[in-house]
Order: C-alpha cells, then sequence, then structure tokens
C-alpha cells in the first residue's frame, strides 16, 4: 500500500486490548473477531483461525486425557490475560452441538502466547490457542493435541472503524486496496 501511495504516513500501535478509536483519535482497529459495537463497521481482513487444545506428555502422565469438554472440570489451564477485562479468556468449545464459552479455572494467567506454550510444554496445564502458534511444538511431540472435534474456529481478525465516520481519502484508499487484494 504505502509503495502505491509514497504520499500517505501510517501509524501503527500494538496494543493487546480493545482500543477505543474515537476517543484514541485513530482511524481504525484491528481485532480478532467480528463482534463489535453498533456504532462500528467491521470488515473482515483474515481467515478464521483454527485453535488447539494442547498439553504436555509429562503433564498427561499425570492426569487423564481429557475425551469430552465435561472432563476438563478435572484439568488445570493456563490462561491468557485479557486486558480489556481484566481476567482470563474464555475457551470456545462445542458442547451438546452448540458453540459455548467456558471459563477454565487455572494457576497461570499469563499475558503473551509465548509463556504459556511454556508453561504448556513445561507441564503446567491445558492451554488453548492458536493451531498454529503451537504445530510446531506438537510435531516435536512437546505438547499433545486433545479434543480437537470440540474446538472451533475464531473468527478472523476484522478491520473495525466508526459508522458516523467521515473517510478520509487516505483511510479511503487503504480500505479499497484491502479489498481490492482480496481481504473482504
Amino acid at each position: 500500500f504505502l509503495k502505491s501511495h509514497p504520499e500517505i504516513d501510517i501509524q501503527l500501535t500494538i496494543d493487546y486490548g480493545l482500543t477505543d478509536v474515537v476517543s484514541e483519535r485513530f482511524d481504525a482497529g484491528v481485532r480478532l473477531g467480528g463482534e463489535m459495537d453498533k456504532d462500528m463497521i467491521a470488515i473482515r481482513i483474515g481467515p478464521d483461525i483454527p485453535m488447539a487444545i494442547v498439553g504436555s506428555p509429562d503433564y498427561f502422565s499425570r492426569r487423564s486425557v481429557p475425551t469430552s469438554v465435561s472432563q476438563l472440570i478435572d484439568h488445570q489451564a493456563i490462561n491468557l490475560y485479557l486486558p480489556t477485562s481484566g481476567t482470563a479468556n474464555r475457551w470456545r468449545l462445542i458442547r451438546g452441538g452448540r458453540e459455548v464459552r467456558v471459563r477454565m479455572e487455572g494457576q497461570l494467567l499469563l499475558n503473551t502466547i509465548d509463556l504459556i506454550i511454556d508453561a504448556a510444554i513445561d507441564g503446567h496445564g491445558l492451554a488453548y490457542l492458536p493451531y498454529d502458534q503451537v504445530e510446531r511444538a506438537i510435531k516435536e511431540k512437546k505438547l499433545i493435541r486433545v479434543l480437537d472435534k470440540f474446538t472451533p474456529d475464531l473468527p478472523g481478525y476484522h478491520l473495525y472503524y466508526p459508522h458516523r465516520r467521515h473517510a478520509g481519502s487516505a483511510f479511503s484508499l487503504f480500505i479499497d486496496r484491502l479489498k481490492y487484494k482480496g481481504a473482504v
């Protein structure tokens, strides 16, 4: 985009919280999933994200391997801390043929995927993470994937911006480029 439009400047800020693009004076934000406030427009810019529940061989030598969602109650979770809510993420699972969000209990609440992977490999519990982040550890047999038929994909990344916003020409060009490249 910048090669085609050298006259445009972009400021990119990475924040793992939910940014209020209006009060922070951003043109747009990017987040996982398409659930937005009613005054926001969301444009899909990425594919769905396959998820995985994983644990280490050491962990499973001390605990049974879960074969159903109801058996997760007997397990420790290594959870991702969500700064927007100040709590752990909820795991999206299939139970009884429908999608549910489950709050898993655990001793570790961590704020990066890398820390969660390390803790899972060290045997501290089960982790719920994007498959591409744990694929290598699974192939190297450091982690074992479980309950894969109960873990639906997460909706992919979306660009969001205020509904009642007058889009400047630079922002409009950016949106058009996303549409042209097939991101939407």
